[in-house]
């Protein structure tokens, strides 16, 4: 059967997560529903990351086989027709078994708004948490220069059951205001569960000064499960980006792609 290759980009406020679950939305089971509609067989839609429950993404990376003639872009048009007006496809290739999106994919790319104002924005409610007192970027800057590079990440992390590394090699972190934003943005080879809301919620409090950059890496270095949190809420969080060792049209094209 054909394999396809899908850049998917979704509003996450109504879904339990992008993997399946037996009960309530995610986006894997929407689209495999969107898939069975066009396809006689199709096997499990694969994800290169895992968004929790209320999370977005604007280039979540999937895969699946499909039972099908259609080309990667008639495939692309014929998803977005059946799929809710909160998940598109924005992208479609072609590929080989030999490639996999989830372990080919070399870093993740995760965006974390706030919106620092005055008054709450109906229109952000969604997208952002809403924090009034001002944040100072400066100080959150210099304890976001101490999370680059290979560190055990324990303390930024949510307990998990199964017996994993807690090392994790951070290539970017950095916080920048927009207008009424503080945006944190942070690339890292990957994630683990809960890491990016709980480095911005130990981020928020040095902004606001009930941690300093001292007590910051003290947390970091105590490498105790969730030590960093609470967690910020998920409306916030975006998964922006996966990259691979080349661009996936680079890649793929010779197989086929969303523009043939």
């Amino acid at each position: 059967m054909p394999r396809f290759i899908l850049v998917v980009e979704y509003q996450g406020t109504r879904y339990h997560g992008s993997q399946w679950q037996a009960k309530g939305d995610t986006i894997q089971g929407v689209i495999e529903e969107a898939l069975s509609k066009i396809c006689k067989e199709h096997s499990r839609v694969m994800m290169a990351s895992r968004t929790d429950a209320g999370v977005h993404a604007r280039g979540q990376v999937a895969s699946a086989w499909a039972e099908t003639k259609l080309t990667a872009s008639v495939m692309m048009r014929a998803l977005n027709h059946y799929l809710p007006g909160d998940i598109v496809v924005k992208e479609a290739y072609g590929a080989g078994a030999d490639f996999s999106v989830r372990k080919d994919a070399v870093s993740r790319e995760y965006r974390y708004d706030v919106f620092n104002g005055d008054t709450r924005s109906p229109f952000a409610r969604d997208f952002a948490l809403f924090l009034s007192q001002e944040l100072d970027v400066l100080e959150m800057n210099r304890a976001c220069h101490f999370l680059l590079g290979e560190h055990d990440f324990s303390s930024f992390a949510s307990a998990v059951k199964e017996k994993r590394s807690m090392v994790r090699t951070v290539h970017s972190a950095e916080v920048k205001r927009s207008g009424k934003f503080v945006i944190f943005d942070m690339k890292a080879s990957s994630f683990l569960p809960h890491q990016v809301r709980n480095t911005v919620g130990l981020l928020l409090r040095v902004g606001m000064g009930k941690v300093d950059v001292e007590g910051f890496c003290h947390i970091m270095e105590a490498r105790e499960f969730g030590m960093a949190g609470p967690a910020v809420p998920a409306c916030g969080l975006c998964l922006t980006k996966v990259n691979y060792a080349r661009p996936l049209e680079g890649m793929l094209s010779g197989i086929g792609f969303a523009g043939e």
